[in-house]
């Protein structure tokens, strides 16, 4: 725990893990690096100290962090294994009003 915190119940760190989980589904269209910063934000943790729980290098969690790699599938998957999450694929479902590209809107 992030020692410019005050220690915190048990109880609190996991109703904060539970928010933290809660809030990463609820926003799919966060990319990785923001999912992982409000990961980290929302447990209160240090980058070393996620980095240490994850099993990653603290100079790969900071640049995942600040957008300088994206990190590889392996990677993220510890990241997020963490929490009990895995790294997934999903299908687009396509409506007939939705871009033929879903990273360009102009088309």
């Amino acid at each position: 725990m992030d020692k410019r915190f005050t220690p915190i119940p048990i109880a609190q760190q996991l109703e904060l893990r539970r928010q933290a989980i809660d809030d990463v589904l609820a926003h799919p269209e966060w990319s990785l690096p923001q999912a992982v910063r409000h990961l980290k934000k929302t447990m209160r943790l240090t980058t070393a100290e996620m980095a240490k729980l994850c099993g990653v290098s603290y100079r790969t969690l900071q640049d995942i962090e600040q957008e300088r790699s994206e990190g590889s599938v392996q990677t993220m998957n510890r990241i997020l294994a963490m929490l009990g999450l895995k790294l997934g694929v999903v299908r687009i479902v396509r409506t007939p009003d939705s871009p033929a590209d879903p990273h360009n809107d102009a088309s």
